[in-house]
């Protein structure tokens, strides 16, 4: 790619209102082929509104043009798109799993001979796909039976099969594991070979470091500027995202209290028979214990023993000195434990339910009035109390929780668990999916938690989370706690002893 070159996909002044709201104003970006362009922005910040125009999704405002290999896209038409090179990824795939890879790849462009689908000629032209791509399974696989990683995978052939020459990429590494995730950057450096753009939607800066060539980020639905890769900083994509320094972020004030305070949650060789196997340790009040370790290391399992999610085979939890093991989540909040689930959207919030009654989802029982009636007003009271404290930015406790940006869903969450009024609070990545700025929002939460009295176990695999959030960190390694990595006054978390016990390196001093 070179500055002197057209580019294969050039938007200008592009804008989009939905009623009353302007979600972007004359925002212009352009990407060349060879090269992965990032964009980035808060959540809210218009990425997603931005992609849909270019798919064909939604129709811009007047005003604005879009030029894919210097050719006008006609708006508001998919299939045009397509036709002209234009693929979208979407963080929610959307493959059929009960069908084969091939018939996931033509679905809707399937081959046929006199009006019958032709799969042995839509297998032989999926198989050099696959091959380009270096996969392991074949076109008859059922993509049901393929891994998050894989399924990508797919996604990316059904682009190079329509011969796209833009890919866009929204959050692709969310759900995958660091090998799932080392192979799609192997692609994306193939598809880099072979001219195609693609666009690359992530908040994850590691990611944007390693692979962007450029770096485009939007605010508040308008453009802010664009990086070169030997641009690119902390400090400077802080900055253009939220219009502040990376001074004014959350930073943990590690105390040096906690050793004095009372054990709240003791939990001693838990094991599920499987997955975990003689996990031991404790949590002290106003204590934030960070648990770390690569993916599949048993982090979440271990969180929903302790939540009676699932049963444990052997071992107990006690709660204040009395053994409280729970045999089900609800026995569980019944003593005061609660958990924050990884996947907010599919276990945790009910998204065509409005803020209220998510809040008031475990405590609804507590509002029966004369005759069962509910009581609303009691109801409305505490969803405004949860807006308030939680600083959830929304016109009303009456809007969907699936109109809001990731960071206020998890604000809505945590409110929700807030009101069973918790002694142990435990969060499952408790920040994925959310922008940087809703980081240091719930950073700030989980610090006045703790210092209101509740025992915090968070699960979380960045370890710069880990670092700043956490006052001790026990690390998993297959199942097992590997070891225990403190912080005091003046020394933070050492990054490098949980990478040690994370991989079995060596043993942590």
């Amino acid at each position: 790619m070179t500055d002197a070159g057209k580019p294969v996909l050039d938007m200008q002044n592009i804008s989009k209102t939905f009623g009353p709201v302007k979600a972007l104003t004359d925002v212009s970006l352009t990407a060349y082929g060879g090269e992965v362009h990032a964009l980035m922005g808060e959540n809210g910040a218009g990425k997603s509104t931005l992609t849909k125009i270019l798919s064909g999704a939604y129709v811009p405002d007047r005003g604005g043009t879009i030029l894919v290999g210097g050719e006008p896209l006609p708006h508001g038409r998919p299939k045009a798109a397509k036709a002209m090179g234009v693929a979208v990824i979407y963080q929610e795939l959307s493959l059929a799993p009960n069908l084969s890879v091939a018939e996931n790849i033509f679905l809707g462009n399937e081959r046929s001979s006199r009006g019958i689908v032709n799969r042995s000629q839509m297998r032989s032209q999926t198989q050099p796909i696959l091959d380009r791509l270096g996969v392991d399974f074949s076109p008859s696989t059922i993509v049901g039976t393929l891994s998050l990683g894989e399924r990508q995978l797919v996604e990316i052939a059904r682009a190079l099969s329509a011969n796209a020459r833009i890919i866009v990429m929204d959050e692709p590494t969310t759900s995958l594991t660091s090998r799932e995730t080392e192979r799609l950057f192997e692609v994306i450096a193939a598809l880099k070979a072979d001219n195609i753009a693609v666009i690359y939607i992530s908040h994850r800066m590691e990611e944007v470091y390693r692979i962007s060539d450029r770096c485009s980020v939007l605010r508040d639905g308008k453009y802010i500027g664009t990086l070169a890769r030997e641009e690119l900083s902390a400090e400077r994509l802080i900055s253009m995202m939220v219009g502040r320094e990376l001074s004014s972020f959350y930073t943990k004030e590690h105390r040096s209290d906690l050793e004095d305070a009372e054990v709240v949650l003791d939990v001693t060789d838990v094991s599920d028979g499987r997955k975990v196997k003689n996990c031991s340790f404790s949590v002290r009040r106003g204590e934030v214990l960070g648990i770390s370790g690569l993916v599949g290391s048993g982090r979440t399992e271990l969180a929903r023993l302790i939540y009676g999610a699932d049963r444990a085979v052997s071992g107990k939890v006690v709660l204040n000195g009395r053994d409280v093991t729970p045999k089900s989540p609800s026995a569980a909040l019944a003593e005061g434990i609660v958990y924050l689930t990884e996947d907010r959207k599919q276990l945790g919030l009910f998204l065509d339910m409005t803020i209220a009654d998510n809040i008031n989802m475990c405590v609804m029982a507590h509002d029966s009035g004369f005759a069962g009636i509910r009581n609303f007003k009691t109801a409305r009271s505490r969803a405004d109390t949860e807006i308030d404290t939680l600083s959830i930015r929304a016109q009303s406790p009456f809007v969907d929780v699936g109109s809001l940006s990731g960071g206020n869903q998890q604000k809505v969450l945590l409110g929700r668990l807030l009101e069973v009024k918790p002694k142990v609070i435990i969060l499952d990545e408790p920040t994925r999916g959310v922008d940087v700025g809703a980081k240091s929002e719930i950073y700030r939460l989980i610090d006045m938690l703790a210092r209101q009295g509740l025992a915090v176990v968070m699960i979380s695999s960045e370890l710069q989370e880990i670092i700043n959030v956490a006052d001790r960190a026990l690390v998993m390694r297959e199942g097992e706690i590997a070891g225990e990595v403190t912080s005091r006054p003046g020394k933070p978390i050492e990054q490098e002893a949980i990478m040690r016990l994370s991989t079995g390196a060596k043993t942590a001093a």
